[in-house]
């Protein structure tokens, strides 16, 4: 299938370009950038210098595919949309201008949410992919929210390294400015509430601290159950809501150095890790997710859901595993 990028020269674009390049049945034709268009992909993404592709293009050349990644600015894919749905057959957005429900029933998207919509996304000609610390607390409360064990608000207490602010600088994601930081950003009304609150049922009060990684998205969630919880039942609901899931592993270990999700070991994979741990008279449990925000948590997913779209693997071109150490 021919693949055009549209955005592609920010982290996420690149990470697109990445695993479509590796993926057997897809073919990348356009890279669209209007300020590098002219420019060898390895000009920006240095980690694609050797890997055969085309250049980045003008946007304003975009050519009919079979399928159009978006990764654009907050507003820039809405005002687009009517010229991009006449470009390709299918549209698969990574931004933010498609999350909202009404866009299901006004515009036909899909969340690009394997894990809790396959069914949905099998012939999904249209694919919005939810925000990264969105999946990684919607993949680990999703289970308990199912299970109807759920008492009241959740607390969500995430933390998300600089590449989430993408690759245009500003003045908060100057190195100096960064580094050696734990700088809560976002203490209230954070808007990924709205979107964990709609995936999963549940009403979601979410804190973000920007901590000093380039990747990776760690979340913890505080959850009081209607009723006391004990571990082998916690292990049963996760187990049999997502032992069949290809990128979603079970992390709650009870010794040794790495018990919890720590996403230092999902660098450039694919995979959620998921893990949690309770008090000892089961009123409170602790849920820890972990992923790669560029990958699982943006392109990886984007691309799983466009395998589950299209009928290919599931693991077609997202099947790296990780690094150890880092």
């Amino acid at each position: 299938m021919k693949v055009s990028v549209l955005g592609a020269a920010g982290y996420v674009g690149g990470e697109l370009m990445r695993l479509i390049l590796g993926h057997p049945s897809l073919e990348l034709v356009q890279a669209a950038s209007r300020r590098h268009a002219g420019s060898q992909l390895g000009a920006v993404h240095p980690n694609l210098r050797h890997v055969p592709a085309p250049p980045f293009t003008d946007p304003e050349r975009l050519e009919s595919v079979d399928v159009l990644f978006t990764a654009l600015p907050v507003g820039e894919a809405r005002k687009l949309l009517p010229r991009l749905a006449g470009s390709a057959r299918v549209l698969v957005d990574l931004g933010r201008d498609f999350r909202d429900p009404r866009d299901v029933e006004a515009e036909g998207f899909v969340p690009g949410l394997p894990e809790l919509h396959r069914a949905e996304l099998v012939g999904a000609e249209r694919i919005s992919v939810p925000g990264c610390m969105a999946t990684a607390a919607v993949l680990g409360l999703h289970p308990l929210a199912e299970a109807g064990v759920v008492d009241g608000d959740v607390l969500v207490d995430a933390r998300t390294g600089s590449s989430g602010s993408g690759a245009t600088p500003s003045e908060g994601t100057h190195h100096a400015e960064r580094q050696h930081t734990l700088r809560i950003y976002r203490a209230t009304g954070h808007r990924h509430e709205a979107e964990i609150t709609r995936l999963t049922g549940l009403r979601a009060r979410m804190t973000v601290t920007a901590v000093p990684l380039v990747r990776g998205v760690q979340v913890i969630a505080h959850v009081r159950p209607a009723r006391p919880l004990a571990r082998a039942e916690l292990w049963e609901l996760y187990r049999r809501r997502y032992g069949k899931e290809p990128f979603l592993r079970l992390v709650a270990r009870r010794a040794g150095l790495h018990r919890l999700p720590d996403p230092q070991f999902l660098t450039g994979s694919n995979f959620t890790d998921i893990g949690f741990d309770l008090d000892a008279d089961g009123g409170r449990v602790v849920v820890v997710s972990a992923l790669d925000n560029l990958v699982k948590g943006a392109a990886g997913g984007a691309v799983q859901s466009l395998n589950v779209a299209m009928g290919f693997p599931e693991s077609a071109g997202v099947d790296f595993p990780g690094l150890h150490p880092v």
